[in-house]
């Protein structure tokens, strides 16, 4: 693919390209707290498929970084025993915005500003395909969910509910 054909140069598709990753792009018009279940709507996509980044803390407002199914939610106290913590709860958008280096609905796993632990929902990695946010608003890249754990050390947790 040339640099004019690309839709978007995030710091994530700059990780993936570094690192040699395949991935489709997936353009979509944004929606203010459409979330997950817009764009895999506009898209044509299973919202089971489209996983969302989500930036989260513990109770000594250590960050992490939870991958979740579009139509699902995360159990905050099961994640927060998966991963041995008192408590789990979402970073206010300004916390996640610093931690991450984008801005929430734009949120990807990958190239964030600061090196956060990954968990991924374990029923992402039996998916063939996913889409996840490549890095700004409007913007999903579709790849293999094992690039996950290969490439960001994701450690598969059980914690969905559902919507």
């Amino acid at each position: 693919m040339s640099k004019k054909d690309r839709v978007s140069e995030t710091p994530a598709t700059a990780f993936l390209r570094a690192h040699k990753v395949a991935f489709t792009e997936h353009p979509y018009d944004y929606l203010e707290h459409g979330g997950a279940q817009h764009s895999a709507q506009v898209l044509g996509f299973d919202p089971f498929t489209v996983v969302k980044t989500l930036v989260m803390e513990d109770e000594k407002a250590r960050p992490l970084i939870v991958l979740m199914h579009g139509n699902r939610t995360v159990s905050t106290k099961n994640l927060a025993r998966q991963v041995g913590a008192k408590s789990v709860q979402p970073c206010k958008p300004e916390v996640a915005n610093r931690h991450s280096g984008y801005l929430v609905g734009g949120t990807s796993p990958f190239g964030t500003r600061k090196e956060m632990p990954v968990y991924i929902e374990e029923t992402i990695l039996a998916l063939p395909r996913i889409c996840i946010n490549g890095g700004r608003r409007g913007y999903l890249v579709g790849i293999d969910p094992k690039v996950c754990v290969d490439l960001l050390g994701a450690k598969a947790v059980n914690c969905a509910l559902e919507e």
